[in-house]
């Protein structure tokens, strides 16, 4: 049986993380949505996402039966149970539409908003948790951290903490922290300071901490990522593969290949991939006033209130100035190249070239974009520049 994880009618919500990629390319915790799931039911997973993103993805092959999930769906050990015990036409609903369901349906045929079509039996669920809101994968992340270390490292044992590394133990001096760090093979980590006793912390393949820097648990840096020099980085934050952490971070997801290299404050923030925060950039996270923020979506096109702590949200292939004052509460689109005086505006559309209103020539975007994918080995695929030319093409300004 092949598993699909499938976009909601509602994915637009997400952007503008979704803008460019599937949810199950999501990487918050330790894990993509995708690996997430293809750890806890021991199966391979494919995707079903909007049609212009589709080419990104491979289809499964002809399958005579058929699992869906929501990529959106938290997973947790009771619904993957129920999930197992579906028989083929039997499905599960929560008040936000199908959670997970078994048919026959070919792939290429499914429409995620008319799901009702393709199921026999309906079995009402609580409780499910989802991500509706990209603003939410920075509230959750702690949380996510902790879950996804307890199953990454089940049964698992650490390379060994170096002998320069500080470990932060209770007031007794025992270091009560030690069996929740976990480092993988290959990693590099020396001089540093660990504080595993408020959250556990995963250091992934061939990441490097370099000297002088200070961290406090729960936190994730994956495959080939780094934390600069004398970096100051708090609970709640993941750098996902090949990403660099400079300065002070808190309580921030860097979904991968994305840097903040140098100082300056990076909180309460949700940065997509292949972004880049200039030297000394910093974020406010809370208002002056201490009161609610409102942050601007750009799926429901309208102002939503997000609680007391809110940085920027950023999605993929954005840049930003050296030195720039991101505001409370700001929301910034695809490929942007982000700079102006002072506080910058909270709100920036996709392709925008500084804050003024000036869009980002296509051709010239793409090329800087392979310039920076350029730094990494890598480069746009035929596929990514199409996905940017539908970006473009039916961009709206916010």
């Amino acid at each position: 049986m092949a598993v699909i994880l499938f976009d909601p009618p509602y994915r637009n919500l997400l952007a503008p993380l979704s803008t460019t990629k599937a949810v199950a390319q999501f990487h918050f915790g330790l894990l993509s949505v995708k690996e997430r799931w293809e750890l806890l039911l021991n199966e391979p997973t494919y995707i079903h996402t909007a049609p212009y993103l589709q080419p990104l993805y491979l289809a499964p092959a002809v399958s005579n039966e058929y699992c869906w999930i929501d990529a959106t769906i938290l997973p947790n050990d009771a619904l993957i149970e129920q999930i197992n015990q579906l028989q083929l036409g039997d499905c599960l609903m929560d008040e936000f539409g199908l959670v997970a369901g078994k048919s026959n349906f070919p792939f290429s045929e499914f429409d995620p908003s008319n799901t009702a079509a393709y199921f026999t039996q309906a079995n009402k669920i609580d409780h499910t948790l989802r991500l509706r809101f990209p603003w939410e994968i920075m509230q959750m992340n702690d949380a996510i951290i902790r879950s996804d270390f307890e199953m990454v490292t089940a049964n698992r044992i650490s390379q060994p903490i170096p002998s320069t590394v500080n470990i932060i133990g209770d007031n007794n001096g025992n270091n009560i922290g030690a069996n929740q760090i976990f480092i993988e093979e290959g990693a590099k980590l020396a001089f540093c300071t660990l504080n595993a006793s408020t959250g556990p912390i995963y250091i992934g393949r061939k990441a490097e901490i370099m000297e002088g820097s200070t961290i406090r648990g729960p936190f994730a840096i994956g495959y080939n990522s780094v934390v600069k020099m004398n970096s100051r980085i708090y609970g709640g934050t993941s750098l996902g593969p090949y990403c660099m952490g400079g300065g002070e971070i808190k309580n921030a997801v860097m979904m991968g290949y994305s840097n903040k290299a140098h100082d300056g404050y990076l909180g309460d923030a949700v940065i997509g991939e292949w972004c880049n925060l200039g030297a000394g950039t910093s974020n406010s996270n809370l208002k002056n006033s201490a009161g609610t923020i409102k942050i601007y979506s750009m799926g429901l096109k309208d102002y939503v209130s997000v609680g007391q702590k809110c940085g920027v949200i950023m999605g993929d292939y954005s840049r930003v100035a050296i030195n720039s004052s991101l505001n409370t509460g700001s929301m910034i689109g695809v490929s942007c190249n982000v700079f102006g005086e002072g506080l910058l505006h909270n709100t920036i559309p996709h392709f925008s070239f500084g804050v003024k209103g000036k869009q980002y020539e296509l051709t010239t975007a793409i090329k800087d974009i392979n310039n920076w994918k350029g730094l990494k080995g890598m480069e746009l695929s035929k596929d990514e520049i199409n996905i940017l030319q539908h970006i473009f093409t039916n961009n709206k300004q916010l």
